[in-house]
């Protein structure tokens, strides 16, 4: 497809998404998350891994609000590939701080049906992590988690089920820098 006519189809997806939390409503969520986060880890020197790519957006606003001494590392696995559908889990990049006896915080953009983020819990802690924790922007409400009642340790936004782009989330790769948290319409 041609650039222009992808930037078209792009542009019309944005202009007419319903808008499900404003800029403002994510930025009181961090600021909740980084609280709670910080009353748990904040004396424990914990390394947080980013997961790329949605989660580079949340973890870039968490982290300017977690005013403790932590490391920073990342991972690299999903199941999208650039779809609006997930697939089988594919690792890209594992993380280079070695996470064994420490205290771990996963932080990803969204919670939807949780394959991708519990293989990546169980691989922390294979790896010997001391405690692992997960820090989500969104929950996405629906009965179809990978485990039965599953939830992140930290959210901050529970949004209805549909189809999400802005702040990490993207739609066909684009859109995640969107300044909230998007529906395209009729999805």
């Amino acid at each position: 497809m041609p650039v222009e006519s992808n930037l078209e189809q792009i542009n019309k997806v944005f202009a007419e998404a319903d808008c499900l939390c404003t800029k403002e409503q994510v930025d009181a969520a961090l600021d909740k998350m980084a609280a709670e986060i910080t009353e748990q880890l904040g004396d424990k020197l914990p390394v947080v891994y980013c997961v790329m790519n949605g989660g580079l957006i949340t973890t870039g606003h968490l982290l300017t609000r977690l005013e403790f001494p932590l490391e920073v590392d990342y991972i690299h696995a999903t199941r999208y590939r650039g779809e609006t559908t997930g697939g089988e889990l594919y690792w890209r990049v594992p993380p280079e701080v070695n996470m064994e006896g420490r205290s771990v915080i996963i932080v990803d953009d969204i919670l939807d049906e949780g394959h991708t983020l519990a293989a990546i819990l169980d691989y922390c802690k294979e790896q010997g992590a001391k405690e692992v924790y997960s820090a989500v922007l969104v929950d996405k409400q629906h009965d179809r988690k990978a485990q039965p009642g599953m939830r992140a340790s930290f959210t901050g936004l529970e949004v209805e089920d549909r189809y999400l782009f802005g702040y990490g989330m993207d739609y066909q790769g684009f859109l995640r820098n969107a300044p909230g948290i998007y529906a395209p319409k009729g999805m």
